[in-house]
């Protein structure tokens, strides 16, 4: 069940304020700098796609989530770029891409190994000739989840036309090795309305990640630890709080 964080349109509008341009859309535009077409798999409300579509890459687009699509088809430049509701399955029917990208954390929303196996995979092909996948997951070593409580995670958004909202995070359960389950709850200042939007995620280790890209075709790996360093095999340590993945 996806999280309602990308099917109710009343928090699908307060996505891009919580997911605003930062360094991890540079590095991914620095990425695709060059690259003739790329595929953003799990593209969200458009973002990162539509400012590829500006600096000339030929874009296609793929999200289950319609609440979602509808907001990325209406932004600037979205008419340049190609949507598709779907998921990984959708790759099969696709030109071949020089660059796919999983941005946005995407890759720990497949919590059991084998729908993730089959992502990569479908990736695999999409990149036949020879092309780059590149995602990030966060690092289980730097427990993100011990700081999702409301005193830690709480925090104030202002969102053109819907006012102040307050955000936090709470009801952590689970096990990186098999779901991290917690809540998100949003506070509509104006109204005195409170939704809730609960998530799954898995955490998988460097080591979990070189075995499932390996089975699925990727023979080689580097890696960044934050969205500044060098990437490089050697890139990631305990402290770095990404798995910042960039495999052929």
């Amino acid at each position: 069940m996806p999280s309602t964080l990308y099917t109710d349109p009343r928090l699908v509008a307060l996505y891009d304020t919580l997911n605003p341009f930062a360094a991890d859309t540079a590095f991914y535009l620095a990425l695709a700098a060059g690259k003739q077409r790329v595929i953003d798999l799990g593209c969200g409300t458009g973002l990162l796609a539509c400012e590829l579509a500006s600096r000339g890459n030929r874009v296609i687009a793929v999200d289950p989530a319609p609440e979602m699509l509808h907001v990325a088809r209406h932004r600037p430049e979205g008419e340049r770029v190609q949507w598709i509701e779907g998921d990984a399955r959708a790759l099969a029917l696709l030109p071949p891409a020089d660059l796919l990208v999983m941005t946005g954390h995407v890759a720990q929303v497949f919590v059991d190994d084998t729908s993730f196996l089959d992502t990569l995979k479908a990736a695999r092909y999409a990149l036949r000739d020879g092309g780059t996948l590149a995602f990030e997951s966060r690092n289980p070593a730097a427990r993100a989840w011990e700081s999702w409580t409301p005193a830690q995670s709480c925090r104030l958004i202002d969102v053109d036309g819907i006012g102040e909202v307050e955000v936090w995070q709470d009801d952590v359960n689970g096990s990186p090795e098999s779901g991290i389950r917690f809540n998100t709850y949003y506070r509509f200042k104006a109204t005195g309305e409170t939704l809730t939007s609960a998530s799954e995620l898995r955490f998988r280790t460097q080591d979990e990640l070189i075995a499932q890209l390996e089975s699925a075709g990727f023979r080689h790996v580097t890696w960044q630890g934050d969205w500044d360093g060098d990437c490089d095999e050697t890139a990631v340590s305990a402290a770095s709080r990404e798995l910042i993945v960039v495999a052929r």
